[in-house]
């Protein structure tokens, strides 16, 4: 299981993962689960991958062998030169579903799930900021400003301070907080989930990364919020009317 969290603020984008993938009790590993793509004064997009592990891996893979083939071929689309985000939703939806049809029945007859999701963060010069939810068919749906956030994974834990928190004039450093204590009460209540987190911050019209960086299990500001959250939490308990008499 996983835990991703992505938003869209008038301010911009913020996007956050950990790296915990659980195949069963006793066999756990870490994969890096947020992947970012760039292109100078242009465009930089996120993408934050949940689910069937070989599907999500593929996908990127044909991502870059795309981008690749393109360094020598100008006329190969990809995802850092066509010419909207909504293209490049439909770029990566082209790629789960050929990973689907590629693969779904053998690895479902070996008893596992093949379903997988994909958020896609991002802005090009010319565009606004958007977010896209790509599931294992190749549809997607993207954020609105009466839905201004996904989350893929393990959700529920993190979920109720985001709808709290999150309206399209939410400050970009109230957002990235937001995601972080959503990330908090994903962490403290699932063991599924774990440390290190990369997080991502993508201002508007910024064409550029204002974080790109991967937390560790010591890093001080995050415990900071981790802690002083908890301190929040008792404080706002102790503070409720007593109901019994």
């Amino acid at each position: 299981m996983t835990y991703c969290v992505a938003v869209r603020v008038d301010q911009g984008l913020v996007m956050l993962s950990d790296t915990r993938t659980n195949a069963g009790m006793d066999n756990i590993a870490r994969f890096r689960k947020s992947f970012t793509y760039h292109v100078p004064g242009e465009r930089a997009i996120t993408l934050m991958c949940s689910g069937n592990l070989s599907i999500t891996q593929g996908v990127k893979a044909t991502l870059s062998k795309a981008i690749k083939e393109a360094r020598l071929d100008p006329g190969v689309e990809t995802i850092l030169n066509c010419e909207t985000m909504h293209r490049v939703a439909q770029i990566v939806g082209e790629a789960m579903r050929a990973m689907q049809l590629r693969y779904r029945e053998s690895i479902e007859m070996g008893g596992s799930g093949s379903s997988a999701s994909i958020m896609i963060a991002g802005q090009r010069r010319g565009g606004k900021p958007r977010l896209y939810l790509i599931y294992s068919a190749g549809n997607f749906i993207e954020a609105t400003e009466d839905t201004p956030f996904f989350q893929i994974g393990e959700h529920k834990y993190g979920k109720p301070i985001l709808d709290r928190i999150i309206k399209r004039e939410t400050t970009l450093e109230d957002a990235t907080k937001a995601v972080l204590v959503s990330m908090d009460s994903t962490l403290r209540s699932n063991l599924s989930v774990g440390m290190p987190l990369d997080l991502t911050v993508i201002p508007t019209d910024a064409y550029d990364f204002r974080v790109r960086t991967r937390i560790e299990a010591d890093n001080e500001e995050f415990a900071m919020i981790s802690q002083s959250w908890s301190a929040a939490l008792r404080k706002g308990f102790e503070d409720l009317p007593n109901v019994l008499d």
